[in-house]
């Protein structure tokens, strides 16, 4: 890899670091190909992406960046998984690494938080953002459905009162 290749390779991880909202480090040593594959494709369906590169230049990306603190992470055959979602990479992280005992998950960082790999575990138990605006919504709309009910209610208690007048003044 000439220096232009190296210089490129510093600017997409400083812009990885710098944009996604979780990042995680492990050691993949023994995984073959279609696991790695298999690791990736989790990753995009999840709105996160794989990377691996060369220790020394994503020390160099590190630098001055948010997440900082993962450079010391970065020793052996390292894979960075990272999105934006505060919670998908570290969730597609943690299920590979139940299935792939090779897949080492080391820590990670979350903004400026460095997390080690109890943090990872717990961030991954987190709800998503899509659960969480799901969960949002469900409690906006909650309240609006039992009003609509407590409005409806009087009139058809109304109704059956007057129909069993009416029965009333039939029979009589």
């Amino acid at each position: 890899m000439d220096r232009a290749q190296k210089e490129k390779v510093v600017e997409e991880l400083g812009q990885i670091f710098e944009s996604s909202g979780v990042v995680v480090v492990a050691h993949y040593v023994g995984l073959t190909v279609a696991e790695m594959q298999d690791l990736r494709a989790r990753a995009r369906d999840a709105g996160g992406a794989v990377r691996v590169a060369k220790n020394r230049l994503a020390k160099i990306a590190l630098d001055g960046k948010p997440c900082e603190s993962i450079a010391d992470l970065l020793t052996g055959m390292t894979v960075l998984t990272y999105s934006e979602d505060p919670v998908a990479a570290a969730k597609v992280a943690e299920d590979f690494a139940k299935e792939n005992k090779k897949f080492e998950i080391l820590g990670g960082a979350m903004g400026e938080n460095a997390l080690d790999r109890a943090g990872v575990e717990a961030v991954s138990k987190m709800p998503s953002r899509e659960e969480l605006i799901a969960q949002i919504a469900s409690c906006i709309g909650a309240p609006a459905s039992n009003i609509a009910g407590a409005i409806g209610a009087p009139a058809s208690n109304i109704a059956s009162i007057l129909s069993t007048i009416e029965e009333k003044a039939e029979a009589a």
